[in-house]
């Protein structure tokens, strides 16, 4: 019996392997995976935080401009001077146009300014916040007879918005 054992495990040669059908499946699947892959595109902006002495007037500059995100409205004012002009929320939605539009006029007055103070309320949704900092960033201008983006305000610092004076006073009067 040993002997047949023997003859038997000696006859075996070892099996091949056919990946023929596994490669076709390959050669179809691996291009068909990278063109329906999503790339995704991270897109990086860049924040200052305010330096130490920006809460003091510079006499350098004749423009401190800042820009205060509440949930109802948009406050675009200078350091120095006060207010330039609100710009109200539409039923819940900040209107960006009319904002881009005042930062063009701000941008004309003063060319040579670069940078901006984004001072945000309380639980401002991101969607905002970025739609808000690509209004102060660039504006699309029409150069010879093609839309680009111009050059506002590029630098911009990023801080919290004071207390809004007008809704403490309403509910100091209640």
């Amino acid at each position: 019996m040993r002997r047949r054992l023997r003859r038997r495990v000696g006859h075996h040669e070892p099996a091949d392997i056919n990946i023929t059908a596994f490669m076709n499946l390959m050669v179809i699947l691996v291009p068909f995976l990278l063109i329906t892959a999503v790339f995704s595109r991270i897109t990086i902006l860049e924040l200052n935080l305010p330096r130490a002495g920006d809460g003091q007037a510079d006499s350098t500059q004749d423009l401190q401009l800042e820009i205060i995100v509440r949930a109802d409205s948009i406050e675009v004012g200078d350091r120095n001077g006060g207010l330039i002009r609100r710009i109200p929320a539409n039923a819940n939605e900040h209107d960006y146009k009319q904002l881009s539009e005042l930062l063009q006029q701000v941008k004309a007055r003063f060319p040579e300014k670069l940078d901006a103070l984004l001072l945000l309320e309380a639980d401002i949704p991101y969607d905002t916040v970025v739609h808000v900092m690509d209004s102060i960033r660039v504006a699309p201008v029409v150069q010879a007879g093609a839309l680009v983006l111009g050059e506002l305000f590029p630098e911009i610092s990023i801080g919290d918005a004071p207390a809004d004076s007008n809704r403490i006073a309403s509910i100091k009067g209640t």
